[in-house]
């Protein structure tokens, strides 16, 4: 059976047999926490488990490596939407040790794009249009740094309230150690 076949026989199973009802809450986070993790899947439940989180105590961001990449992207439109709409009030990006973003090799990458497909001349429009595919493709050299980056770009973005606590995690994918990197309420503690 293909996976989405898969998935709605299950879903109409799910759905007759109420299934749905002991995961009911509300849109908003019962702990006002919005997490930003990695897409990994060894974090799927790991990472909830680890923090002491329930289905509906943080709104959960997710993108390759917990890496804001862009001020004005979806990731940042997100964490801005979770604290002005859905009364967030903290904010924790959580990486990973033994994150495949940083064994990305943006040529590799490429060359993949290339044998699924992608033609050299649509490489060459993007080159044109100002886009660095290596740049962009490339994810980071040391997880912390990351960690440190993607909390200063939402701590240093314009439309975030200045009583916004900004924290950096990262969690071991193998046991779940959370080790602070950046603890936000240092900045909050250091001001008052």
């Amino acid at each position: 059976m293909r996976n989405l076949d898969e998935i709605l026989a299950f879903n109409r199973d799910f759905v007759a047999n109420r299934e749905y009802e002991k995961y009911q809450t509300t849109k908003f986070p019962d702990k006002r926490l919005v997490v930003l993790s990695c897409m990994d899947t060894r974090l799927e439940e790991l990472l909830p488990k680890a923090m002491n989180m329930r289905n509906g105590d943080i709104k959960h961001v997710k993108s390759a490596g917990a890496i804001v990449s862009h001020p004005f992207g979806s990731i940042m439109r997100s964490i801005l939407v979770a604290i002005y709409e859905l009364n967030a009030e903290e904010v924790i990006v959580v990486g990973h040790y033994d994150c495949g973003m940083s064994a990305i090799d943006s040529k590799r990458t490429m060359e993949k794009m290339l044998d699924k497909g992608v033609s050299a001349q649509t490489f060459s429009t993007l080159q044109h249009a100002g886009i660095n595919l290596h740049k962009w493709l490339h994810g980071f050299d040391r997880v912390e740094d990351s960690v440190r980056n993607s909390v200063e770009t939402i701590k240093k973005h314009p439309l975030l309230p200045a009583n916004v606590d900004v924290h950096g995690l990262l969690i071991d994918p193998a046991t779940g150690r959370l080790d602070v990197v950046v603890n936000g309420y240092e900045r909050t503690e250091a001001s008052e």
